[in-house]
């Protein structure tokens, strides 16, 4: 002992080691005393110190309620010495019916919301014990488990429940330890119970097979889960990712025709229904989503209602795609299956935590056993003890009688009648009322049942099926009990991914070119039919040098196949083009495909599907025609690929799709129209030239080429010239000939009609767009113009200004709907 004053001796260490021993034993304090769930009973120590301390207060479901501060008071002065704080909130969460699927602990006053609202202080709120809590503390006064001292000494805890109810996987359990951390999802108990059946009766069962009982998570406030692969992956090795979505409803707004409303009625799995509302209108606000004009939480405590009222006519579908990629009506849960056996953590799968419980249970079950058996065996004892003093009345009574003391009679019964000490002090403490006659049958009942229980005893801990026998048994008892429905709906397909496609509704649009590359996308329904004759409306802002060269019908989602003049070719999703007012200019392709000097766009093909026996057929502007697959363009590199090879001073003026059995029709500035058979041209590669369409008279170029279908009897062929006029034909006036052929008149070029822009095949049903020089845009139905002979002048289409000419007519699907506005009166 040093003296007084004196310090105690240093021992110097490298503070290494120092720091590296303190923070290991940190660390697995952490792991092993507060943040991971034994695998066992699926709880943390504050969890379990809770629900025992509650058993101890005899808070039970069937009792009264008790203060919870009051229970809070008992788990920190006995066994959990850290911050209140820490204690309610994990009491708290037990009792959320939104927070845990099968809810420990019946909570009274208010515990907090799905909005984030917190729970009321401890002193105003009553809790009592779950019946589902008292199956996790069944028998642990019977030996099951093992106890040690709590934090001073003074009592003692269980290390672990009893339970009979695999609460890590009902319930599941979050947490983070230093370097690890766990995230267990809940499950439906009535299938994890059928599941734990299935493994014990066939232990080699395969993860596949364990799915067909327990096929996913299920959350307490239900949702979606779209795909099984995470699932699987997270059963499998204890680690994997799941999509989860909300529930949601879309309906029309009565008496709003062509309005509807989004409705969610659940949201995954701890997610803040106040934030997520708030989140909504946030990308209302920012204008990240459009289309929405009103955001309600009609919530109750009948369940979830939030409300999103859609624009008039604005898709529910296209909107709720936004909602789902910016906000957490979808969500992605991590599965990290991470729980303490024997002390250690370690990464379980499905199986492995099953077994495990199942190693518990029937450990739970011998000790239970074997703790029965010893208070039998102690109790047949003092009955036996009972029975030889009532078989020998008079002679025990006597022997009582003649006993100075007590002491002397207790000795005198051991040695008279042979009996143990425990019997003879039995005895003597036995009331003469079970002198009587029904007493002394009772205690030879009692006898043969004790034994009975006794050889039972023996027999569960002979035979491991009677242990099995009884696991089984108890999973029913259990199952009768808390079974209930699944909540969460599992969709084997993993959720449609958040695209840019998913955001664009996929409807019908026309895209305009322009001469010098500008490209635009509007919608069929911002076009205004006319009559014939009409003067049309502005269409496109373009320069006085520029002109419109493509009008295409297609849909949003379609890929668009864009060729080039120098005969190279491109892909764009058609939604990749900006959508604009119908007299905006639009964009210029420079800024959406990387085109090379003097390259430009002259035309383009709308593609929804690669598959099938189709062909691009390409024309140039010297009357080469050449035909490939269509699937040679089904992958083209970002940089373009090239379509079809040019001589010098040749251009690719257009491209349309074609058949083996199409009929082409290839026309020329100068009104004459030539008509063969698809199958004089052979198949060739992308990078072929092809072969002779036309013989072009002098001065004339290739402006157009169409391919019908022989079978088709509903269509005529409407040619248009540059100054407006045109008429309508019937395909049979133009015969077939020979490819290379010079053709036919189409319509006559004159002063009057100028030089022929096209011709272009349509039905009965469908309608013209035309485009001026300067923009202009027309859209008129076919049955506005009579069907004529071929060879004629036409009658006029459309009004053109001076210096302005026809530059490109489009075929769209007619709309009935469309209100006609008066046109000029034709000529």
């Amino acid at each position: 002992m040093s003296e007084p004053g004196s310090q105690e001796p240093i021992e110097l260490a490298r503070i290494e080691e120092e720091m590296h021993e303190s923070f290991l034993n940190y660390a697995m304090s952490v792991i092993v005393s507060r943040a991971l769930p034994d695998v066992r009973d699926g709880l943390k120590p504050v969890h379990r110190r809770i629900l025992y301390a509650m058993h101890e207060l005899r808070a039970n479901h069937n009792r009264p309620y008790l203060k919870s501060a009051r229970i809070v008071g008992d788990v920190l002065g006995r066994y959990h010495p850290h911050g209140d704080t820490s204690v309610y909130d994990a009491l708290v969460r037990m009792a959320q019916d939104f927070s845990m699927r099968y809810p420990a602990i019946d909570g009274q006053g208010n515990f907090g919301s799905l909005d984030g609202d917190s729970a009321a202080a401890m002193r105003y709120t009553e809790s009592r014990m779950e019946s589902y809590a008292e199956h996790l503390l069944f028998d642990i006064d019977k030996g099951t488990v093992d106890f040690v001292p709590n934090y001073d000494n003074k009592e003692s805890e269980p290390v672990v429940l009893p339970t009979r109810i695999p609460h890590l996987l009902v319930n599941g359990a979050t947490g983070i330890a230093v370097g690890m951390a766990t995230t267990v999802l809940p499950h439906n108990l009535g299938e994890v119970m059928n599941g734990l059946k299935a493994l014990i009766s066939n232990p080699q069962l395969s993860t596949t097979e364990l799915m067909q009982h327990i096929p996913g998570p299920d959350f307490p406030g239900g949702g979606q889960i779209h795909g099984l692969a995470g699932i699987r992956s997270g059963y499998e090795t204890g680690r994997g990712s799941i999509s989860v979505r909300s529930k949601v409803d879309i309906e029309d707004i009565p008496g709003q025709k062509g309005r509807s409303r989004i409705i969610v009625t659940e949201i995954p799995y701890m997610v803040n229904k106040a934030r997520l509302v708030e989140k909504i209108a946030g990308l209302v606000v920012d204008k990240k989503v459009q289309g929405i004009s009103d955001i309600r939480d009609e919530s109750s405590k009948q369940g979830i209602r939030v409300v999103v009222d859609c624009k008039r006519g604005e898709s529910a579908e296209v909107i709720l795609n936004h909602l789902f990629k910016y906000t957490q009506l979808q969500t992605t849960f991590g599965m990290n299956s991470v729980a303490l056996v024997k002390g250690t953590p370690q990464m379980l799968s499905l199986k492995e935590m099953l077994l495990e419980f199942y190693a518990f249970r029937r450990e739970v079950v011998l000790r239970r056993s074997s703790f029965l058996l010893t208070k039998a065996e102690q109790r047949q004892i003092i009955l036996l003890g009972l029975k030889i003093a009532v078989d020998e009345m008079d002679d025990v009574v006597g022997t009582i009688r003649s006993a100075t003391d007590t002491q002397h009679a207790h000795s005198q019964l051991m040695a008279k009648f042979n009996l143990l000490d425990i019997q003879a002090k039995a005895i003597l403490d036995m009331r003469l009322a079970r002198l009587t006659g029904l007493e002394r049958e009772k205690i030879h009942r009692d006898v043969e049942t004790v034994t009975e229980e006794i050889a039972d005893y023996n027999d569960i801990l002979a035979r491991r099926q009677r242990v099995t026998q009884i696991i089984l048994q108890e999973i029913d008892e259990v199952c009768e009990k808390f079974s209930d429905e699944r909540r969460t709906i599992i969709y084997p397909n993993e959720a449609d991914e958040i695209t840019l496609a998913s955001l664009v509704e996929d409807v019908s649009v026309v895209v305009t070119l322009s001469q010098e590359g500008y490209v635009k996308r509007i919608t069929t329904s911002e076009i205004q039919a006319q009559r014939r004759g009409g003067k049309g409306r502005s269409g496109m802002l373009i320069r006085e040098d520029d002109t419109t060269s493509l009008v295409l019908e297609c849909h949003n989602h379609d890929t668009l196949l864009c060729f080039s003049n120098l005969g190279r070719v491109y892909t764009l999703k058609v939604y990749e083009i900006p959508e604009v007012a119908l007299r905006s200019r639009g964009k210029h392709f420079a800024n959406l495909l990387p085109l090379q000097k003097d390259e430009q766009i002259v035309s383009a093909l709308s593609v929804e599907d690669f598959s099938g026996d189709q062909y691009v057929a390409c024309i140039t502007k010297m009357g080469w025609i050449k035909r490939s697959k269509l699937d040679y363009f089904k992958n083209v590199r970002s940089s373009g690929i090239i379509g079809i090879s040019l001589t010098e001073g040749d251009e690719l003026v257009e491209v349309c799709l074609a058949t083996d059995h199409s009929h082409v029709f290839v026309a020329s500035s100068a009104g004459m129209v030539t008509r063969f058979l698809m199958s004089q041209v052979r198949p060739t590669g992308r990078t072929s030239r092809g072969v002779r369409a036309i013989r072009l008279t002098s001065g004339a170029r290739v402006v157009a080429i169409e391919m019908i279908d022989p079978d088709s009897q509903d269509k005529s062929i409407l040619s248009v010239s540059s100054k407006g006029y045109g008429k309508r034909s019937k395909i049979d006036d133009y015969r077939i000939t020979n490819r290379g052929g010079k053709g036919v008149i189409s319509i006559k070029v004159n002063k009057r009609n100028g030089y022929l822009v096209g011709v272009y095949f349509l039905s009965d049903n469908e309608d013209v767009v035309m485009m001026t020089s300067k923009g202009t845009l027309l859209r008129m139905n076919v049955q506005k113009t009579a069907l004529i002979g071929r060879n004629t002048q036409g009658v006029r289409l459309m009004k053109v200004g001076d210096g302005e000419v026809i530059k490109t007519v489009g075929v769209i699907p007619a709309d009935d709907d469309l209100n006609e506005s008066p046109a000029a009166p034709a000529e």
